[in-house]
């Protein structure tokens, strides 16, 4: 059976030992499952958000911090029994939610752990956590089964995502994979924490250099969505062995190109939404990539 979850329809047939685009199989595989509380704060609220790293991407993105399990293999192999009990493990730690890192190339499988977790008593909100390089009939598996899509939209400008992340069509894929997600969710709502419960946070990672793009990306997603969607402005970009012929990202955000950015947002008239303070681009923000939590204790 060919593989087209994701929008390079690789066409490899996982089921038969042939890996895809994104580096994986057919068996679902992931690195940690731990609480994590450098998520936004009404998602990681005061018990931290249950995260799942699964492993594989379908992007291949220069910068990224993850590549260890993004693309270097890393990472261990289990059932969907194993990932139901994940869920009910996360929630018995007090995790405010269960956070899908990376998921949509394990779809089928991820969707089945769910249901069965729902049966056996998971009742915390599920966030699908996801760079929004998604189809949207990919997402639409999950119609009913997520709370929470924690989105990025990483560029608008072809150029940019062609170079630094091998994927042209980014933009578009991107338009239409957030319109699917707030169309399922709706608006947001919050407990009386101040903890989402459900609704659509679109991340935007500025990389140096690149305030023509990002005022670009927060121009369209707040003409589009207005207050129906949250906006989470971020300056953590952290330059780690970033290849030689990409120089021009060797470096961290400036504070005068982040402050420039966070201003166009307020000028736009984005209200909802989180922005960075202090030093965010560190290296110590990356989770230790260990299987902690992944095989049974």
């Amino acid at each position: 059976m060919k593989c087209n979850l994701c929008p390079r329809k690789c066409g490899a047939d996982r089921e038969h030992g042939q890996i895809g685009y994104c580096g994986m199989g057919s068996k679902v595989t992931a690195s940690r499952a731990s609480l994590h509380m450098w998520e936004e704060p009404c998602i990681s609220g005061n018990g931290g958000s249950g995260t799942i790293f699964f492993s594989g991407c379908n992007l291949r993105c220069v910068f990224c911090q993850n590549r260890e399990i993004a693309s270097g293999g890393k990472g261990i192999e289990i059932s969907t029994q194993r990932l139901s009990e994940i869920f009910i493990e996360q929630q018995e730690r007090g995790a405010e939610n269960i956070n899908l890192v990376t998921p949509g190339h394990f779809a089928g499988r991820i969707r089945e752990a769910l249901v069965n977790a729902k049966e056996q008593g998971l009742i915390i909100p599920v966030v699908y956590n996801t760079s929004s390089y998604e189809s949207a009939d990919t997402l639409q598996q999950f119609e009913g089964l997520i709370d929470i899509y924690l989105a990025d939209f990483k560029y608008m400008s072809s150029k940019m995502s062609a170079r630094y992340s091998s994927a042209p069509d980014y933009a578009k894929i991107a338009k239409e994979a957030v319109a699917k997600m707030v169309h399922q969710t709706g608006a947001p709502e919050f407990d009386k924490s101040g903890i989402m419960r459900k609704g659509v946070i679109v991340r935007h990672l500025m990389l140096p250099g690149g305030l023509k793009d990002s005022k670009a990306v927060l121009r369209y997603l707040y003409r589009t969505y207005r207050d129906t969607i949250y906006y989470s402005i971020m300056n953590q970009y952290t330059p780690i062995n970033i290849p030689e012929e990409y120089s021009e990202i060797n470096r961290h955000v400036s504070e005068r190109e982040y402050e420039d950015l966070i201003r166009y947002a307020v000028s736009l008239g984005i209200e909802n939404g989180f922005v960075q303070e202090g030093d965010t681009a560190q290296e110590s923000f990356i989770p230790d990539f260990d299987g902690k939590g992944i095989v049974r204790e």
